[in-house]
């Protein structure tokens, strides 16, 4: 695929990643750097409830106290709101909490919102993607492409080679 229609990911490796404010689907909200967590990971999906995406989310759920063991704290992140968040965390009984990324906020700032193509469409959107930080929020690794059926394959990988 061309490169136009690759994220263009904006955080080093060893970089702090910023101070995000982050909506969770219960219409709460808090400071990325006030989650205390030894790994915190941010998986980076297009759209609740699609096929992909809910092999993804589930393969997470299925594998979350493997993830947990590390003291890893799992987000997921679309554009979807909170009321789609609700349902698709309902619908598949997910154990992690959703963030609404209304404005693409961290997306963009992120570089994992951008252009893609699909079947000769091309439109604007997520890549599926995952960041890595450690406790001091120092980005450890990017995960790209992922593979939706083995998801927690590639985050504990990511974590124990670290």
């Amino acid at each position: 695929m061309a490169k136009e229609f690759e994220p263009q990911f904006k955080l080093n490796i060893g970089e702090t990643v910023p101070d995000f404010l982050l909506h969770f689907q219960d219409g709460t909200n808090t400071s990325l750097h006030q989650i205390k967590a030894e790994w915190t990971v941010f998986f980076f999906y297009p759209q609740d409830d699609s096929p992909t995406c809910t092999k993804q989310a589930c393969n997470i759920r299925d594998h979350y106290q493997d993830l947990n063991k590390l003291n890893c704290r799992i987000y997921g992140i679309s554009p979807d709101d909170e009321m789609s968040h609700n349902k698709f965390i309902s619908k598949y009984q997910l154990p992690f909490p959703l963030i609404a990324d209304h404005d693409q906020n961290i997306a963009k700032s992120l570089g994992v919102w951008s252009r893609k193509k699909f079947m000769g469409k091309v439109y604007d959107g997520i890549h599926r993607s995952s960041f890595i930080f450690d406790a001091d929020k120092k980005l450890k690794g990017i995960i790209y492409p992922v593979k939706s059926a083995v998801h927690h394959e590639q985050i504990l990988e990511l974590i124990k080679s670290k």
